[in-house]
């Protein structure tokens, strides 16, 4: 019998570090949906496919082996991409590709392969209403635009990087706009998940927050 915890947000809400400290914290198995798409965005420009030649972006995905290891290195096709799929490119061109149905597709079947039998805790966009949309718990972590794109900034700097303050705000909006508005699998809360603000919170904050929560919905299932 699986367990399945799904926090769904925005870009830079604080999905990937509260499911990473919270999976510690649980001993739950934590699954990063997002890596999913941008390894097939990574894959797509390394073999340099487009959006529009769907019989090569077919054979990709026929042949794709995504592998994310407990330790949170990420394999694509035996190589640590780890750090490629985090690249500006790759970023810039994971959401068009994640929005393809051929790609959703297939990831949400390796996605649910991926938590097959296991008390998971898994991060993205449309976990709580299209993954699992039975999960045991859901949670939507969201913060405002201005608060995700300092974060980023934040993020970059620590890697020696500097961005513009105005670019990474405008990226960010016009992400959420593509995320929220795509045909198949928006970005939306499910009806019954709990809304967490982590604009104004520590990352211990959320984390204690999001833990209680669990915490409450397992209480009748030991």
């Amino acid at each position: 019998m699986e367990f399945i915890v799904a926090i769904d947000g925005p870009a830079g809400s604080g999905k990937g570090t509260i499911t990473k400290k919270i999976s510690t914290e649980l001993g739950l198995v934590s699954i990063d949906t997002g890596a999913t798409y941008r390894c097939v965005a990574l894959n797509m420009l390394q073999e340099n496919v487009g959006l529009d030649e769907e019989a090569k972006i077919k054979q990709i995905l026929e042949n794709i082996n995504i592998d994310l290891k407990p330790d949170g290195k990420i394999f694509l096709n035996g190589e640590d991409v780890t750090n490629k799929i985090r690249t500006p490119e790759v970023s810039k061109f994971v959401s068009p590709v994640s929005a393809l149905k051929i790609v959703r597709d297939k990831m949400v079947d390796i996605q649910r392969k991926m938590a097959e039998g296991k008390n998971a805790i898994m991060e993205g966009r449309d976990i709580g209403t299209v993954v699992f949309p039975n999960a045991n718990v859901k949670i939507y972590l969201d913060a405002t635009p201005e608060e995700r794109a300092n974060r980023r900034m934040k993020q970059m700097a620590e890697k020696g990087i500097k961005l513009d303050y105005q670019q990474v705000l405008q990226e960010i909006i016009e992400r959420d706009t593509r995320d929220l508005n795509r045909a198949i699998a928006p970005l939306k809360k499910a009806d019954d998940a709990i809304y967490v603000d982590s604009s104004n919170m520590t990352i211990d904050e959320v984390t204690n927050k999001i833990i209680q929560i669990i915490k409450f919905a397992t209480r009748d299932v030991d």
